[in-house]
């Protein structure tokens, strides 16, 4: 039959960094188009461990359907860490979400009407402003700095656009500049959203992963009310594939969330969960997350070493203190987009810029790099082959 799909459907595009991820498979690539934890890091033996123990032990319960709000132990775990960051206020809970995507996605369809404002940073994560658009939200991008959003485009966009429910914010390491707001502009951002009554979604999947410089305060530890709705993830503290994420708001927001969530999938699967909590019941969380920050300063400080030496003069790039990403720009009138396919061709695969903005159909001459997946060898040879193609621009 031919299918008549709804127009908030057909307003979305796939993913490209999906797309490329089945690239993947074959060896010859070298892909810095992705976004996922190293995979030596994966603990596989310890929770193969758990699996076991947790199956024989509490199969009942990992088995059997669950609580909405999410298994009580991994909750406690997740109030406790959170209220000692100063993310978690009197008034507000937790909610264990399908990954942090899901827990974005659940407030947006809550809280967005067709034709309502989401700003967003301009470039911003792609399955993210993909929910967005699935709601029928019109995207206003903000263009970035060096210290992040910048603050008289969002002051301007803010007495300007109609009907803006939301700000969504990736302010610590950002998806995909890699940049970190800064301490002024996060006291900005909130000051000018409680000014117009406007909601912030701060999502933080990176935070923990610092390897250079000094910590920022979350803008959520910075807000006295309940202007901020914070999304965790442990995907890339622990497993993208367990998909375990957590949501923090106000308790009106939570009752409904857990309507929401009872209708898109009754709860977050329980037995991963329960992976997730007995984990980090035998292991440090902080000593297991600076492991990986090791590794990933390590990766970073290679990538940009190559970048120094195989780019041309007219590529710039971003110098992240944490997180997974470098954004490079081309100053020069070129889309990055036909450029990416003609790096495949030399088996070296990146995202293009305009998967990234508010706009995708217009061109653009930035590009995402990640590093943790490579090692040094691939990091050297891949960044040497994507310096001789940009040269040919």
């Amino acid at each position: 039959m031919n299918y008549v799909f709804s127009d908030k459907v057909n307003s979305v595009k796939g993913s490209i960094i999906r797309e490329m991820f089945k690239l993947m498979g074959d060896p010859e690539i070298i892909s810095f188009a992705g976004g996922a934890p190293a995979p030596e890091l994966y603990p596989k033996d310890e929770l193969a461990e758990i699996a076991q123990r947790v199956l024989k032990e509490q199969g009942r319960v990992a088995l059997a359907y669950g609580v909405t709000q999410g298994y009580k132990p991994l909750l406690e775990f997740v109030r406790e860490r959170e209220r000692k960051a100063g993310n978690l206020h009197d008034g507000e809970d937790v909610m264990i979400t399908a990954g942090g995507n899901q827990a974005i996605d659940q407030v947006a369809k809550i809280m967005i009407n067709e034709g309502d404002t989401v700003i967003c940073e301009n470039p911003s994560f792609i399955g993210v402003l993909n929910s967005f658009r699935t709601y029928g939200a019109n995207l206003k991008g903000i263009p970035c700095e060096e210290d992040g959003m910048d603050m008289i485009a969002l002051e301007e966009a803010l007495k300007t656009e109609k009907n803006v429910k939301i700000i969504y914010t990736i302010p610590t390491f950002q998806n995909p500049s890699g940049i970190t707001m800064s301490l002024e502009k996060r006291k900005k951002l909130l000051e000018l959203a409680k000014q117009y009554e406007v909601m912030i979604i701060e999502d933080n999947p990176y935070g923990n992963l610092r390897f250079d410089g000094e910590p920022v305060p979350t803008v959520k530890s910075l807000d006295d009310g309940n202007t901020v709705v914070y999304a965790g993830s442990f995907s890339k503290t622990l497993s993208p594939g367990l998909r375990v994420g957590y949501c923090i708001g106000g308790e009106e927001l939570m009752e409904r969330l857990d309507v929401c969530k009872q209708v898109n999938d009754v709860h977050t699967g329980v037995l991963n969960q329960m992976l997730v909590y007995e984990f980090f019941k035998q292991n440090d969380f902080d000593a297991h997350v600076q492991k990986m920050a090791e590794l990933y300063r390590h990766r970073c400080h290679k990538m940009l070493a190559e970048l120094e030496k195989e780019m041309p003069d007219y590529v710039t790039w971003t110098k992240p203190q944490g997180g997974l990403f470098i954004w490079c720009t081309i100053h020069k009138d070129v889309d990055t987009l036909p450029l990416s396919r003609k790096a495949i061709e030399q088996k070296v695969a990146f995202v293009p810029g305009c998967t990234f903005m508010d706009d995708m159909d217009k061109p653009c001459s930035s590009f995402r790099l990640n590093y943790s997946c490579m090692d040094d060898e691939r990091i050297e040879k891949g960044i040497k082959i994507l310096g001789n193609v940009l040269k040919e621009i």
